[in-house]
């Protein structure tokens, strides 16, 4: 089938720099000995899903793209009611194109290598053929990334993100709790992080071996928790960093008889697993490879490069933590649009545990303050920014989409985000005090979600209906499931 040389596919297939990546993988191919490739993106979950393909067909599949079904982004899903979520079996085809800068070997298997894509309407596509298929999240993420660069002259996000998650063992039979941690919950001891070290060391020399620059690493105040750091990069680079993280995860913990647990509150008393989305706003820097490992790069160039230098506009170089104007700026577009992020960075009926769980370091207040983690936006340091209402089990993709849209309107129309919040947000709600709090249950933050037309922007064509369509669902089910909680509550409440 021809093609409409002014489709986005023609574009992306046409770009010279593409081409020259592609050539480029086809010698990774051959110098790696690689066998196959899981061509791969990411459902509107975070999930992973793909194919695999033998590497002899790279070529071709450069070209034209794998084909799946389009109703994948929702994780080839039912509702409550055994419908498939949005889609219906007759719906067609995308076209999973990837991009050649992100191939990368396997370490745990280095006949294997893995490609992330971007997904096209079919060439058939009866409306949009040959366009960028909208609830493609990471595709969205690109398009919006480049967009905010070209509006405000090369400004651009970098992000660091804190991945915490619990390293679960399954308990015998009949024990009191099916799954305990794998270490004790005591906070950045060394002998605990010690007796993790098979998993957690494993997590980094494979993280290193798929361009992951690991920083540093503990054990925290949960059973099991540990929270492993790698360099903070431009955002797109960071959130593909994320998933990978995850599947390494996954993967050592296949190997060792664990579950990596990414739920957001496994278990109430103690601290959940959040994802904080510590970021800054950059104008230039210049790419730089990192070399990870020995000899040859397990990959592309670009897996194992970061963006270094550059000019950080949210830091005052006067000294002290009040970021500069634009800074105040991007503060203030963030505050504007906090509880629409938070649906997104809180995306599961579980994580609103975090928030209900108070004390336990996660925020409640909508509001910033600087080094105050009763804030949802903290200025943890003064070259950046915390988003803290953002757990392990978020789609970073659609988060960052959605950042960037708010950034954009507090740069744009100079939005003020008002003086920070010096007291203790907890305190000061719990004394009877007025504060403004982030939505506490996801049904609440689907509605902030829903009237939020600015955040909306950063889900295209059916993205938002799928979206609220699967979080509704969830939140349905949760009502309709009787709970131990129900049974010792009530169940002998009367007379």
């Amino acid at each position: 089938m021809s093609m409409n040389p002014d489709c986005d596919l023609y574009r992306e297939l046409h770009d010279p720099l593409r081409q020259e990546r592609v050539a480029r993988v086809a010698e990774k191919i051959k110098s790696l000995g690689i066998e196959y490739i899981y061509y791969q993106y990411v459902s509107i979950t975070g999930r992973v899903l793909g194919k695999a393909v033998p590497a002899r067909h790279w070529a071709n599949n450069a070209r034209k793209g794998v084909q799946t079904w389009m109703g994948g982004v929702t994780n080839v899903d039912t509702d409550m009611n055994g419908s498939l979520y949005g889609f219906s079996a007759n719906d067609g085809e995308v076209l999973a194109l990837p991009d050649p800068e992100t191939f990368c070997q396997l370490p745990w298997d280095k006949s294997i290598a893995r490609v992330f894509c971007t997904l096209f309407y079919g060439l058939e596509d009866a409306n949009n053929p040959g366009g960028y298929f909208e609830c493609d999240v990471r595709g969205n993420l690109k398009r919006f990334d480049r967009e905010f660069r070209e509006k405000h002259n090369g400004l651009h996000l970098r992000v660091g993100m804190e991945p915490e998650m619990l390293w679960l063992k399954k308990n015998p039979e009949g024990s009191a709790v099916p799954y305990s941690g794998i270490t004790e919950p005591y906070a950045y001891h060394i002998g605990q992080f010690e007796s993790a070290r098979a998993v957690w060391k494993q997590v980094y020399e494979y993280a290193h071996a798929m361009g992951l620059d690991m920083i540093q690493g503990d054990v925290e105040d949960a059973p099991g928790l540990l929270e492993l750091n790698f360099a903070f990069d431009d955002a797109v680079r960071t959130c593909d960093r994320l998933t990978t993280y995850r599947q390494i995860c996954n993967e050592v913990a296949r190997q060792h008889g664990l579950i990596a647990c990414f739920m957001a509150k496994p278990m109430m008393g103690v601290p959940a697993n959040g994802c904080h989305h510590n970021c800054s706003i950059w104008s230039g820097g210049e790419p730089q490879v990192q070399q990870l490992v020995s000899g040859e790069l397990p990959g592309m160039e670009e897996v194992f490069t970061y963006t270094r230098g550059g000019v950080n506009e949210f830091e005052n170089k006067e000294g002290g933590w009040l970021p500069t104007e634009l800074g105040h700026h991007a503060l203030g577009g963030a505050l504007k649009h906090i509880g629409a992020l938070t649906a997104i960075g809180a995306s599961t009926v579980n994580s609103y545990r975090r928030f209900a769980d108070v004390g336990l370091w996660a925020p409640i207040g909508a509001n910033w303050g600087l080094q105050n983690r009763s804030c949802t936006i903290r200025i943890s340091a003064p070259d950046r920014f915390e988003f803290r209402a953002v757990d392990a089990m978020v789609n970073q993709h659609m988060f960052c989409a959605a950042l960037i849209k708010a950034l954009d309107d507090g740069l744009t129309n100079k939005i003020d985000p008002g003086a920070p919040e010096d007291r203790n947000v907890v305190e000061v709600m719990k004394a009877g005090g007025h504060v403004d709090l982030i939505p506490l249950n996801l049904n609440e933050a689907l509605d902030a979600l829903k009237n939020d037309d600015l955040v909306l922007e950063a889900m295209p064509g059916r993205l938002y209906e799928l979206y609220d369509l699967m979080k509704r669902d969830d939140w349905k089910r949760f009502l309709k499931e009787v709970t131990n909680w129900d049974m010792e509550r009530y169940m002998d409440y009367l007379p």
